[in-house]
């Protein structure tokens, strides 16, 4: 189980230099390539979900360790290191930041098919557009996503990388799925969530204390709307949140009807089903929730999930500027290593896994 151990991550400015993008790419390339022989593209994928890992590897590729850019710009070295091996090794990466997040579908139906994974491409969407509704709407904590990376194997194990901005602090939020980890995609499905800051009160929908007001919403769009429209304008009835209370007023009676018809002709019959309909949108699923805790008694969560989440330093000099030079040469070892995997010489590759404890010995 992931631990929730915390990280605060303010956010700094800048971009990543081309001198360095160009290194964090060969770097990484040469790490997953020994991650690749050792264990293989499962142990791979599985450290990509993991908050922590992502968190390590950006840190190692010299991004700035606590910047919101570490995710978009380590995210995208990934893509590009990997780009050139994706058929070879059987994991494919689709996605990225703004426009080429919205390119994923036709990415993975693309890789898909040239993996002999054609018949599952249409799932892998679907996933890839129910982790985007739960990040986005389904988690209403302020960030909005603006970064997806969907990486799936021809086994079709697959994880999502996902980044959001809250526009108003410009602070950002990341959130990590894991196929193998996944239980429910809308009770606890997140092999974590890193922030740079803890909200007050969010409206968690997948948290387990959210279940029976899932439960509720799809009860509530099983009634015929007039009905539930009496209910909540009943004007002497309040709901009262864990701070303040919600008066009839407040709830936005004039969404329900658009709701309605979105539904009309295929009511939901699941919490998934409702947060995959065309349209519906946070505030929808804001005005469904208050309605149904109006209604039938029950509370969704207002708790943020949020899990608070250094050696070659950082592009903005933290902890201390880049060693070019240092860089360069661990890449060329890597590298060296890798040539000589490939030439049989286990020598290296066996001093390589010796390192974990020689650095125990030192630290």
């Amino acid at each position: 189980m992931l631990q929730k151990s915390v990280v605060d991550l303010p956010l700094h400015s800048g971009k990543c230099p081309p001198w360095l993008f160009e290194r964090m790419v060969r770097l990484s390339r040469a790490i997953f390539i020994v991650i690749l022989e050792e264990f293989g593209k499962k142990e791979l994928l599985k450290r990509l979900a993991d908050p922590f890992w992502f968190q390590a590897l950006g840190c190692l590729l010299g991004f700035d360790w606590h910047s919101s850019g570490l995710t978009t710009t380590v995210g995208g070295a990934v893509k590009e290191a990997l780009a050139p091996f994706f058929k070879e090794i059987g994991l494919f990466i689709c996605g990225g930041k703004g426009k080429r997040a919205l390119q994923t579908p036709s990415e993975i139906e693309t890789y898909a098919e040239k993996s002999g994974l054609s018949e599952a491409s249409q799932n892998l969407i679907t996933i890839s557009r129910l982790v985007a509704r739960v990040d986005n709407n389904a988690i209403q904590d302020g960030f909005q996503l603006y970064f997806h990376l969907f990486i799936f194997t021809d086994d079709g194990s697959w994880a999502v990388i996902q980044q959001g901005m809250d526009e108003k602090s410009l602070y950002a939020r990341r959130y990590h799925w894991y196929s193998e980890k996944i239980l429910s995609f809308t009770i606890e499905p997140h092999s974590g969530i890193l922030s740079n800051v803890k909200k007050d009160e969010v409206l968690n929908l997948v948290a387990k204390e959210s279940e029976s007001v899932q439960q509720a919403m799809l009860n509530l769009l099983h009634q015929p709307l007039l009905n539930v429209l009496k209910e909540v304008k009943v004007g002497e009835r309040l709901l009262f949140t864990r701070d303040h209370a919600i008066r009839p007023e407040f709830l936005p009676a004039e969404v329900l009807p658009k709701i309605w018809l979105k539904i009309y002709e295929n009511p939901p019959q699941t919490f998934e089903d409702l947060l995959l309909v065309k349209g519906m949108g946070a505030k929808h699923l804001r005005a469904l929730t208050l309605t149904a805790e109006l209604i039938y008694g029950v509370s969704a969560s207002r708790k943020d999930p949020v899990h608070y989440a250094y050696a070659h330093g950082g592009k903005d000099g933290h902890p201390y500027r880049i060693n070019k030079r240092l860089y360069d040469a661990t890449i060329q070892e890597l590298e060296s290593i890798i040539e000589r995997i490939k030439l049989g010489d286990q020598e290296k590759l066996n001093l390589l896994r010796k390192l974990p404890t020689l650095f125990n010995r030192i630290f």
